[in-house]
């Protein structure tokens, strides 16, 4: 019996926070019944063709759904909307500010009439205060939230190569609606849920908060090295790879002047004997450890690294990402079916010793919707 079998979700999503979350709670066995417009459905269908025809963002975040189309303009897909909302554990939204309370299914007055059910809404700015009715696109939200302002290099300001500020959102959707079901079991009541992207990510954003807020400056932007830390970042070997590492304590700075630099008087020199001094001399110290690195190649110093148990990985691309051999010792890639066949796809990074995720097909748009008018009495 899967975790979560028995639990329906009514998801009217679109784009990537609420998919995200459904999605994680899919594979662990909940139905979810992904609401869709007629003829296009979600619009991140359609971002890209990359996947053997679809698009790479709804293939990632919508197997083992439904998926049924409705036209919330027409009263009769109201209350079929309304129907299985009714049947539903948890009801999701992430539609514009206010579009759910228009068509008539606000918080409020759903639980007025559905008091077990779990309700969350999904928004870029919450759902009041000045921000409320401002566009909210991920870029746009870790902007806001200053991820921005320290991620990239001194002189350019980068946003995440991923939508972190989604999947913030749709990480905080999954567990807090996994708590109103543990909550649900206790009370017997249902939950208003309301999660916001500029809130998700201002929580990761904690490190930098406190640095900022209690220090006498802002964390500077350093590329992929650490703006409080060195040596932590990227080095160049000899044969032009870089090999990225961590300094966590002053046990391992020691380790790696003995075992790596080969250089025992620099681990006591005053320059470089705590964190703070090796920052404050990070650009002398750099050109130490380059003129070493530069004498081997990366695997060398990764093999030096690891016998001093410091923490060290290779820069690796996407496609070694797929080639992993992490991930293929684990077993950690199934096939899924789709409406354009077998796909690869890696299972949940939550590993349960006797359950295996859902793993079930990505829909079609609109792909179940008969089967589900047929089950809820309208065909």
């Amino acid at each position: 019996m899967y975790p979560l079998q028995g639990i329906t979700i009514v998801s009217l999503e679109q784009a990537v926070a609420a998919p995200f979350a459904t999605r994680q709670l899919a594979d662990l066995g909940a139905r979810v019944i992904k609401v869709e417009r007629p003829g296009s459905g979600d619009f991140a269908r359609n971002y890209d063709d990359t996947v053997k025809g679809m698009a790479s963002h709804f293939v990632w975040l919508n197997r083992s759904k439904e998926s049924i189309t409705l036209d919330l303009k027409q009263d009769e897909a109201k209350l079929i909307l309304d129907k299985l909302i009714s049947k539903a554990d948890v009801f999701i939204q992430n539609l514009a500010p206010g579009a759910v309370d228009r068509l008539g299914f606000s918080a409020a007055e759903l639980k007025q009439k559905y008091p077990q059910l779990i309700i969350c809404g999904i928004s870029g700015y919450g759902s009041f205060g000045p921000y409320t009715n401002k566009k909210a696109y991920d870029l746009l939200i870790q902007c806001e939230a200053g991820l921005v302002s320290v991620t990239g290099t001194e002189d350019t300001p980068s946003k995440s190569g991923i939508s972190i500020a989604d999947i913030a959102a749709g990480m905080y959707t999954y567990t807090g609606i996994l708590t109103a079901i543990i909550a649900r079991y206790k009370s017997g009541k249902g939950a208003i849920i309301e999660v916001s992207m500029l809130e998700a990510l201002a929580e990761w954003m904690g490190y930098p908060l406190y640095y900022s807020g209690y220090g006498e400056s802002e964390p500077k932007r350093t590329g992929a090295s650490h703006a409080t830390i060195y040596p932590y970042g990227p080095f160049l070997a000899k044969d032009q790879k870089f090999v990225f590492m961590g300094i966590q304590n002053e046990r391992e700075w020691v380790r790696f002047c003995e075992d790596v630099l080969e250089d025992d008087e620099l681990a006591v020199d005053v320059r470089f004997n705590t964190n703070s001094n090796r920052v404050c001399n990070k650009d002398f110290l750099k050109t130490i450890i380059e003129n070493v690195f530069q004498k081997k190649d990366s695997n060398q110093i990764i093999d030096l690294l690891e016998g001093a148990k410091i923490a060290n990985a290779r820069l690796n691309t996407v496609n070694e990402l797929i080639n992993h051999p992490q991930l293929k010792a684990r077993d950690r890639w199934r096939e899924v079916d789709s409406p354009v066949g077998k796909l690869q796809a890696l299972i949940p990074p939550v590993t349960f010793d006797e359950v295996e995720s859902v793993m079930n097909p990505i829909p079609a748009v609109g792909e179940h919707t008969e089967a589900i008018l047929k089950e809820f009495g309208f065909r």
